[in-house]
């Protein structure tokens, strides 16, 4: 995708200098329990990211590494690279914010702009206190999208979906969960999962709403359609079948369990991401 030329957004909070590598390391245990407990609204750990249940690890919480003895050279490439992509989410949450808007106001409302957090390693938010293993998520009472920049090389390297597109696809769909709770969606479905008491219920509630904000992300697609280069949408769609309950599940623990789903299965979240990237229209998300 072409984003050099688009304007950065103003809405970006650099947290990395707050954290550290060698800080916060989580036992391998985390991204079981995250698993098999699937994950509810406003609960970061478990929360509202594309990946906030995923088995994979961050390579440096396995390794009992001293990075103060880094050599310069290591150093400057990974600055060099951690710039790159920190323009490159600003590019792109700035081209959220307009699509976004446009659309508010073409519906006689307005747009409140969310911001976007970059953190190392661990970060508080309002939703409670997070790490780089949680994945990218939304904090509906904070109204911030969460990424440790890290994640882009797991979602290359762990799961197979690489591309400048795809991680687009992944702020795309965070910033969709910023559309659901500006519209009420979030607190919707909240009140009726307290109301139902039952997982599987539960589950599939959480399912529409991931489905719904991958779908928003293909609107967001659609509308900066000018921008996308040949293999864009392909990239888009590879990200969305990567991180789809069935595939996760089976890749990780063998056997697939529909009803555990929160997700939605790689299929569902390639379908949603196409019906909004088709019609462009918000119309065509509805809950």
């Amino acid at each position: 995708m072409r984003w050099r030329d688009s304007r950065r957004s103003s809405n970006i909070e650099d947290r990395r200098s707050g954290g550290g590598f060698g800080s916060g390391r989580i036992g391998s245990l985390l991204p079981i329990i995250r698993f098999l407990l699937g994950s509810n609204i406003g609960r970061v750990v478990l929360g509202l990211g594309v990946v906030a249940y995923f088995m994979g690890y961050n390579p440096l919480t396995l390794l009992d590494l001293d990075m103060s003895q880094t050599s310069s050279q290591v150093q400057i490439a990974h600055n060099e690279q951690e710039n790159e992509r920190f323009a490159f989410v600003s590019a792109v949450l700035a081209q959220t914010e307009d699509v976004w808007s446009k659309i508010f106001k073409d519906h006689g409302a307005t747009y409140l702009e969310p911001n976007l957090v970059v953190f190392r390693d661990q970060v508080r938010s309002a939703c409670g206190f997070a790490s780089s293993q949680s994945g990218p998520f939304y904090c509906p009472a904070d109204h911030k999208v969460y990424l440790d920049l890290s994640f882009f090389d797991e979602l290359a390297k762990v799961h197979k979906a690489s591309g400048d597109f795809a991680q687009a696809y992944v702020i795309a769909h965070e910033i969709g969960h910023h559309v659901q709770n500006l519209s009420g969606t979030l607190d919707k479905v909240q009140q009726l999962k307290a109301r139902s008491g039952n997982i599987i219920e539960q589950n599939a509630l959480q399912v529409r709403v991931e489905l719904q904000a991958d779908c928003y992300a293909g609107i967001w697609a659609k509308h900066i359609n000018s921008r996308l280069e040949d293999g864009d949408i392909q990239e888009a769609l590879n990200a969305a079948s990567a991180i789809g309950d069935d595939t996760l599940q089976r890749k990780f623990q063998g056997h697939v369990v529909p009803d555990s789903f929160t997700h939605g299965s790689s299929k569902q979240r390639m379908q949603w991401f196409k019906k909004g990237f088709l019609s462009g229209k918000i119309e065509a998300c509805a809950f």
